[in-house]
């Protein structure tokens, strides 16, 4: 690393997005980047964007894939609203994030790519680069194609495509330069994953190089810039994306039950990464399985959760109205077991890349009959591993299934893990009943006797002497759980099913409040839509506004304080990136008519910026 001199600029931190073709390299250029940063000691968040479709055409506005992070030397909470920097791969890519560039922002643009069939694909009337619709920026004009190609001249074995593949990291070791990053972390990546092509290796190590150089031994770059380690707790830390924390938290959980963790699944975006992240832990008795259908995924678990394991399937929500009859078996035999919706645009197929909160009303009411789950949502990439070892917990306390609605945003984003110690992670106790060696002189074994405080039936392994039992999804009758059409079983065992799930409210703390405990305003959240208003709440109370914040990281049932907090304001505002679904069932539940929907629905997520105008807005009465 260099050694800052007078000509770095200090700041405090710094948004930066890669953007081009989805063939361009752009969300490993941004996840080399955002690592060597995490390295360095920056706390980072990203946010990756690309295409819907599976190949848009080259060079178009739907074709242009992003990857976004912002790195800081204190605490972060999200991607940042506006880039400082773009590095423009192709005119598309230009015309696609120039509208959320930061005014006199800088611009690396590859000029080779401004071609007329280029400039005519993005709807360009007239290059950018010459007439003047780029001024107020501070425009680098770079050949990054020209330039790679002539660094790897040399290499006479590779093709011309295969070099042009290059020109990625001819532009990443350019940002490397500007904004002061070691080199090493990404050319031991590099030499990992080639390992196998030297050659392509060797080429993608000599365009980061040579990006650098280009950098430092040119006179176009007159400014860099430095961001200081941050000062985080003590610890060791690892880069996770939210489908990686989630798989990790499901592995630690079923170590601390003692129990083999089953994955069944069907590939869908954005959930599939769990599946990938969990197949290779087979070390840790975890079990994956790629079913043929979503219904397929819900009945393997649900055998998986009969047979004892810890059994668990991820989708999104289209997968998730499949294995919607199956779930509601589940809940009828009272077996745990824990669903991953990470949530997507919608409906039908929607917007696969893209994220929504749109699933909540679908989660806890989109089934037949009277069919009461618990709903837990992170907060941030680094939460879904706590979120995911509590919707273990709390699955295998009630004996239930537990949804976990998480998000495209926070699944494919990343930030900075404080790796705990898994001595100070409690064990979850699991209790099968003891079977019995000779039941004829015993009392009948009854598989729906449930526990005084929680109201959950035993987990009886199939299989154990003198525990046979039965279990399907026709209605039943109490303590036995024999077949039964009587109206009152029916009756107790739909509250019984409600009780349960409700009493788990006594097993997570009550919810806490950020700021003032009663006033003029509260802002409620749930899931991703954390940081930035968080980050627009803090901002708001610096200048004086009688604000507080309250978010939801179980969202059934409720914490048991929720309704006595909102009594305590005058007004409650809910933003969600959906039509208002939580706010609906809020007012539904409690009665309240000062509860404010502050919808969103751009698929994308809150910026902070906009938060703190719609709070500048409320205080102001506009």
């Amino acid at each position: 690393m260099s050694v800052p001199t007078d000509h770095f600029e200090e700041l405090e931190s710094v948004v930066i997005r890669f953007a081009g073709d989805s063939g361009d390299g752009m969300q490993l250029t941004g996840t080399q980047f955002t690592t060597a940063s995490a390295v360095f000691g920056n706390d980072i968040s990203t946010l990756p964007d690309y295409p819907a479709e599976i190949r848009a055409p080259a060079g178009t506005l739907a074709g242009v894939s992003g990857f976004q992070v912002n790195l800081s030397q204190h605490d972060i909470l999200t991607p940042g609203d506006a880039p400082f920097m773009l590095v423009a791969m192709n005119p598309a890519a230009l015309k696609v994030s120039l509208p959320d560039l930061e005014i006199g922002g800088i611009i690396i643009v590859n000029t080779d790519a401004f071609t007329p069939a280029n400039l005519k694909k993005a709807d360009y009337a007239a290059n950018p680069l010459e007439d003047g619709s780029l001024k107020g920026y501070e425009v680098h004009e770079v050949p990054l194609t020209s330039l790679t190609r002539e660094a790897l001249k040399g290499l006479t074995t590779l093709t011309t495509k295969e070099k042009d593949r290059c020109q990625n990291f001819f532009a990443l070791g350019l940002a490397f330069w500007i904004f002061d990053r070691r080199l090493e972390t990404s050319e031991s990546w590099i030499e990992h994953k080639f390992a196998q092509k030297p050659e392509i290796a060797q080429a993608n190590k000599i365009a980061l190089e040579m990006g650098f150089f280009f950098g430092e031994t040119t006179e176009v770059f007159r400014r860099r810039f430095h961001i200081r380690p941050a000062s985080l707790p003590s610890g060791t830390y690892r880069n996770v994306t939210g489908n990686e924390a989630t798989a990790l938290g499901l592995v630690t959980a079923a170590q601390k039950m003692g129990k083999p963790l089953f994955y069944g699944s069907y590939p869908i975006t954005p959930a599939s990464d769990i599946l990938h992240a969990l197949a290779p832990l087979r070390n840790f008795d975890v079990r994956t399985f790629q079913a043929e259908d979503e219904i397929a995924a819900m009945g393997s678990v649900i055998g998986a959760a009969f047979g004892g394991a810890l059994a668990v399937t991820g989708t999104s929500g289209p997968g998730l109205a499949l294995k919607s009859e199956a779930m509601n078996l589940a809940i009828m035999l009272e077996l745990p077991m824990v669903i991953i919706d990470v949530q997507r645009g919608g409906p039908s197929t929607g917007m696969p890349t893209k994220t929504e909160q749109g699933d909540l009303l679908q989660v806890l009411y989109g089934r037949n009959g009277e069919s009461p789950i618990p709903v837990l949502a992170p907060q941030g990439p680094a939460d879904c591993f706590d979120i995911a070892y509590e919707a273990c917990r709390l699955a295998v306390r009630a004996m239930t299934p537990v949804v976990i609605l998480s998000e495209g945003y926070l699944a494919n984003s990343s930030e900075p893990w404080h790796i705990p110690n898994p001595d100070d992670i409690a064990p979850i106790e699991v209790r099968h009943p003891e079977g019995r060696s000779d039941s004829n002189g015993d009392a009948p074994f009854f598989p729906y006797l449930r526990d005084e405080e929680t109201l959950a039936r035993p987990w009886a392994i199939p299989g154990t002497p003198g525990l046979e039992h039965r279990i399907g999804g026709l209605s039943k009758a109490p303590i036995t759980g024999n077949v039964s059409q009587d109206p009152r079983h029916h009756e107790q065992m739909i509250h019984l099913r409600a009780e349960k799930v409700a009493r788990l409210a006594d097993a997570f703390p009550e919810q806490e409040v950020f700021g003032p405990a009663e006033g003029d305003l509260l802002v409620l959240t749930w899931g991703g839509t954390f940081g930035a208003v968080r980050t627009a709440v803090t901002r708001a109370q610096s200048k004086g506004y009688d604000v507080a914040h309250a978010h939801l990281r179980i969202l059934n049932p409720f914490p048991r304080n929720l309704g006595s907090i909102l009594r305590n304001y005058k007004r409650i505002l809910v933003p969600e990136l959906n039509s208002g679904q939580l706010a609906f069932v809020l007012r539904g539940t409690f009665g309240l008519d000062n509860i404010m929907p502050y919808p969103n629905l751009h698929a994308r997520p809150f910026k902070i910026g906009e938060v703190y105008q719609k709070l500048q807005e409320l205080f102001s009465g506009e």
